[in-house]
């Protein structure tokens, strides 16, 4: 076995450190090297990217201003006009199983029920032949 991983150790290249290595530079963070990166580029083009990146900015804290406000409005609006209607609906279905308890106290089971014709039900007719 000592003389497989002997081999293994053989097989790998060692790693030399590299001539001219880089250690005595100073580091650089990203916006550093972004800025050292705009002088490249002509002045138009600089000033056109930093108008562009204004004004989206500015889009988006306007869109988002608007967005906040209309979903206030509409959403208080559905609040006002809705509720109403809901509450009304709801106290009219109470009306009615009130009705229906009462009907059902006075005539007994069977005229609660829709379509009963307010009748009780009773067996029908035998026919003999």
């Amino acid at each position: 076995m000592e003389s497989q991983a002997g081999s293994a150790k053989d097989n790998t290249p060692e790693k030399k450190p590299i001539e001219g290595d880089l250690d005595d530079e100073p580091d650089e963070t990203l916006s550093e090297r972004l800025w050292g990166l705009t002088e490249m580029f002509p002045e138009s083009v600089r000033n056109t990217t930093a108008l562009l990146a204004d004004g989206t900015t500015a889009g988006v804290k306007l869109m988002y201003s608007f967005s906040r406000s209309a979903f206030w409005i509409i959403f208080s609006s559905s609040i006002i006009l809705f509720a109403p209607v809901i509450f009304e609906v709801e106290r009219a279905q109470l009306e009615e199983m009130q009705r229906n308890q009462q009907k059902q106290i006075l005539l007994g089971p069977n005229t609660a029920i829709p379509g009963s014709g307010g009748m009780p039900l009773m067996p029908p007719p035998l026919h003999r032949t």
